[in-house]
């Protein structure tokens, strides 16, 4: 490292310092100035953290172009990453696309949010235009292109979601009814199964054991933007499962295996004339039969979703006292963190579950001890019930 005088300069301190890449230079008015900028840029080179500054600036849309998506088409799946390619085309490149990344600021990020949403763009659309951003500057700072990445700093719009609906019984079965023979067995099975879209339209008929009451999932059936339909794996390691089904269900599905649909598809789940469903096709009946059961009529059912079939299946196995570990497992979620974020307001009771339980554990130390706990010191034990203990231990399950 050192530091050249250059009187006739308007910066007359050039500042030198050896770098990974080669010599770098940088002149200054002060000297002062110039020896904070060669220790420190000592003090990063010592700790491995010294960033070439030539190649933060590379524009954004070749480094996505030469560097990122080659490898982010492979890590995600296909409908995935044409939703970011997307945002990508229509959002984040026509505004950053000329920009070097090392320019992009935490306050440029907070610009576009603000952009996006005075244009009338929902919290969600604002919220996956930065993640993908995100996902950018977090593979440059992984290939040693920039020093950190100023899109994690910045806080992201809340994310809104709609209620959660769920059906009763006599709901899920107005709706199969009024579906069709058909595709009643479908409706019933992401009622009482809880599996996705996707890995209902792709079930195999070969995965489900009816005579043991299993599925097993193992993949899902998708479609890109184009309609081009594929196998693929389900949505998370998680979702590779084997689910029990209960066994009026697996009558009504021993039934609809029978059907010419079926056997000549191979498919648990094809369309009236053999084929591969379609979620945009499939669409029109759901919303026929949705009108027809009287759930459009009803403000609470009104605009039903398909995926809400799913909530139901959780928040019935809720009713009958699943652990929240059995409905990650039953859903296929990738953390309990995601079961009790999506369903935990589900489970309002057991909190008044422990209690009475912990109340009978109360009253049997005081029996076991002839003692009533919840008297004064010096007065006259009362009279304690017998406990239950099946019931107790019942109580205790179900928390």
């Amino acid at each position: 490292m050192t530091i050249t005088k250059r009187p006739d300069r308007p910066k007359p301190y050039l500042a030198r310092v050896r770098t990974p890449s080669g010599e770098r230079s940088k002149a200054f008015r002060r000297r002062q100035d110039a020896v904070a900028w060669e220790r420190a840029q000592q003090g990063e080179i010592t700790q491995g953290k010294w960033i070439d500054p030539q190649l933060g600036r590379m524009h954004l849309t070749e480094y996505v172009a030469d560097h990122w998506a080659p490898l982010a088409m492979k890590q995600v799946r296909t409908r995935t990453w044409e939703l970011n390619h997307g945002v990508l085309r229509n959002y984040v490149l026509p505004r950053f696309g000329d920009w070097p990344i090392a320019k992009i600021t935490a306050t440029s990020v907070k610009e576009m949010i603000a952009d996006d949403i005075a244009a009338g763009l929902s919290s969600s659309a604002v919220r996956r235009h930065v993640i993908v951003l995100r996902q950018i500057l977090d593979a440059a700072v992984d290939d040693g292109r920039l020093g950190q990445n100023p899109a994690k700093r910045v806080k992201l719009p809340p994310e809104t979601s709609r209620d959660m609906r769920v059906l009763t019984p006599e709901q899920i079965s107005s709706l199969a009814d009024a579906i069709g023979d058909h595709y009643r067995p479908l409706v019933l099975t992401a009622a009482y199964g809880g599996l996705r879209w996707g890995e209902l339209s792709g079930l195999a008929i070969e995965s489900i054991d009816l005579l043991r009451k299993k599925v097993t999932v193992e993949r899902q059936l998708q479609e890109t933007s184009s309609g081009k339909l594929f196998f693929g794996p389900p949505k998370t390691k998680a979702g590779t499962r084997t689910v029990t089904l209960p066994s009026t269900l697996v009558d009504v599905l021993g039934l609809h295996f029978a059907s010419n649909a079926v056997q000549t598809s191979r498919l648990a789940f094809p369309t009236v004339t053999g084929k591969p469903m379609r979620a945009t096709n499939f669409r029109r009946v759901w919303r026929k039969a949705c009108a027809s059961a009287g759930l459009d009529a009803d403000p609470a059912t009104a605009g039903l979703v398909f995926h809400e079939l799913r909530h139901t299946a959780a928040a019935l196995a809720i009713q009958q006292g699943a652990h929240p570990m059995a409905i990650k497992e039953r859903l296929g979620h990738s953390s309990i963190t995601t079961t009790l974020d999506r369903y935990g307001h589900l489970f309002p009771s057991l909190d008044e579950a422990i209690a009475d339980g912990l109340d009978d554990v109360f009253k049997g130390a005081a029996k076991s001890s002839s003692t009533d706990l919840s008297a004064p010191r010096g007065s006259t034990p009362s009279t304690v019930s017998h406990i239950d203990a099946p019931t107790f231990l019942m109580g205790a399950n179900r928390a």
